[in-house]
């Protein structure tokens, strides 16, 4: 019977679906994405070739989207930072770094893409210049699409692109660029607070255009730039509200373990009777391994529930030492999943849980300090 790979699980993103590698980085399609690729292939319609056309303008526009991130990560390699994955959303994609970029690392990593795109449909319009192709723009023969204007559509698309990724509000690369710059006189949250604003401004205006419009697809990128530009914000929130915090000022200490030999029915008992729902697998004092939530789900429908729990926890979990910046091991959460295990040495003294983490944070916010 198929086993899940916990490990590989943990590192992808909620809500993507499939994946591949390019230059050694993951690439993966959030679910939203492949939404709005189905809508736009079954627009496609009318004749083959305008068909044709149109197919062969997606997948040049999904190119350059992949230059565009690509860029952004080999940027970020010439600062030491490491990029974990990119994640193809319909505005576009999002270069997840290891570590928080510096002000002017996100400067620059943030305007290379645009810078990329903008370049790139340059080039094609100058190769179209050279090569003495029709240059003149026709709207209509724009949007409608034939074989002929192919190049000249990939080049005003790159353009689109890059100009509207220089748009100065979250979560657009300008509103990175923005904060960057206004990260050298204020501090870092009014910084984001004012891209954030921006974004969610230009999200309203967008879904107001479109509603009296009727232009749905704008509804459709307002309510992404707005939701992107609140994810910013909060997210911003948590890496100043956790800074110079010990982890163990935040992780759970009244928890309850499975032992090795336990069986799935006796895991989700215990699901049932408390709160917890990650579980670490102790035998002979010594953690082996932590059963999520989903893996006991996943298992008790695939193996029944007299599977034991050794079979099918996560052995590579996230260990996190008690005294370790609780800002540097929320960074790793994402990855890692909705639980890292608080290790001193080879103890377990806690867990540290997203839940608690957001819990945190709020209380944070109404000035309650942490007792370390």
């Amino acid at each position: 019977m198929e086993r899940s790979n916990p490990a590989a699980d943990r590192g992808r993103s909620p809500g993507t679906l499939g994946a591949f590698r390019l230059f050694g980085v993951p690439v993966r399609f959030h679910f939203t994405f492949l939404v709005l690729l189905i809508f736009l292939l079954s627009a496609a319609g009318g004749a083959r070739e305008r068909s044709a056309s149109y197919f062969l303008l997606l997948v040049g526009l999904f190119a350059s989207v992949l230059v565009h991130e690509l860029v952004h990560a080999f940027v970020a390699a010439r600062f030491g930072v490491r990029t974990t994955e990119i994640v193809m959303f319909p505005l576009g994609g999002i270069s997840r770094m290891e570590r928080p970029l510096k002000p002017i690392e996100e400067m620059w990593v943030s305007f290379s893409g645009p810078m990329s795109n903008l370049l790139l449909g340059s080039a094609i319009l100058g190769y179209l210049v050279f090569t003495r192709q029709n240059t003149q723009v026709n709207w209509s023969e724009l949007i409608e699409g034939t074989d002929q204007n192919l190049l000249m559509r990939l080049a005003f698309g790159n353009l689109l692109l890059g100009s509207f990724n220089l748009i100065p509000a979250f979560p657009m690369d300008g509103g990175r660029v923005l904060r960057a710059v206004l990260s050298f006189v204020r501090p870092e949250a009014e910084a984001t607070r004012v891209a954030a604003w921006m974004g969610r401004t230009l999200a309203i205006a967008m879904i107001l255009y479109g509603l009296l419009a009727t232009q749905f697809m704008l509804v459709f990128f307002g309510i992404f730039i707005y939701l992107g530009a609140a994810q910013e914000a909060s997210a911003a929130v948590g890496r100043i509200m956790t800074h110079g915090v010990p982890v163990r000022a935040a992780m759970v200490t009244d928890f309850r373990t499975l032992s090795h030999g336990d069986t799935i029915r006796q895991a989700a008992n215990l699901l049932l009777s408390t709160s917890q729902q990650d579980f670490p697998v102790v035998h002979a004092g010594q953690v082996m391994g932590l059963l999520s939530r989903n893996l006991l789900v996943r298992a008790l429908a695939r193996e029944g529930p007299d599977a034991y729990v050794a079979g099918v926890m996560d052995r590579d979990f996230l260990r996190v030492e008690p005294d370790m910046d609780l800002g540097n091991a929320m960074r790793m959460m994402p990855q890692a999943g909705p639980c890292a295990l608080v290790m001193d040495r080879d103890n377990l003294v806690g867990l540290l849980t997203t839940d608690n983490l957001s819990e945190f944070v709020m209380l944070r916010r109404f000035g309650m300090e942490p007792v370390v």
